[in-house]
C-alpha cells in the first residue's frame, strides 16, 4: 500500500477553508454602507454633468448605483438605484417618477420614497450625498 504524500485529513481541512474564503469573499461588496446607500467615493469626485439632467428627470449611473434628480430647476438629489423590491438598478426618472421598469416600481424623485408597489409601502432610496461644482455634479 502507497502512503500518501499529503494526508487526507490536510487536503480536506484546505479546501474547507478555501470554501469559507470564498463564501466570505463573496458577501462584501464594498459599495454600500450598512443602511443600504452606496458608496459615492471620496467627496468632490464628478458623478455627471449638471446640464445633462433633465428638470424633472435624472440619470442612473449603474457602475455606481446611483441615480441623480432634478426634481426643479437647479434642485439635485442623488439616492441609491436599487430598487426596493428586489435589488434591481432602477432604469428611468421622467416626470419628477422614479421608475424600476424589470418590476412597476415607483418612487419620487424628490424624496426617493416609494410611490407605487410592489416596492414596500413606507419604503424610501438611501440618499446619497452630492453638491453642485461649477458645472458638475461631485460627490460630496
Amino acid at each position: 500500500m502507497s502512503q500518501d504524500v499529503y494526508p487526507r485529513r490536510i487536503v480536506f481541512q484546505g479546501l474547507g477553508a478555501l470554501g469559507v474564503a470564498a463564501a466570505l469573499a463573496g458577501c462584501g461588496g464594498g459599495s454600500s454602507d450598512a443602511g443600504g446607500a452606496p458608496s459615492a467615493g471620496a467627496a468632490g469626485q464628478k458623478l455627471a454633468v449638471a446640464a445633462d439632467i433633465p428638470v424633472g428627470g435624472g440619470i442612473v449611473l449603474q457602475d455606481r448605483h446611483i441615480v441623480i434628480t432634478q426634481p426643479a430647476k437647479g434642485e439635485f438629489k442623488a439616492f441609491s438605484s436599487k430598487c426596493l423590491h428586489q435589488g434591481f438598478d432602477v432604469s428611468k426618472v421622467e416626470g419628477n417618477t422614479i421608475t424600476c421598469t424589470i418590476h412597476g416600481s415607483t418612487y419620487d424623485a424628490t424624496t426617493g420614497k416609494v410611490t407605487g408597489p410592489p416596492a414596500p409601502a413606507g419604503g424610501q432610496l438611501a440618499s446619497v450625498a452630492i453638491k453642485v461644482s461649477g458645472p458638475d455634479i461631485v460627490t460630496a
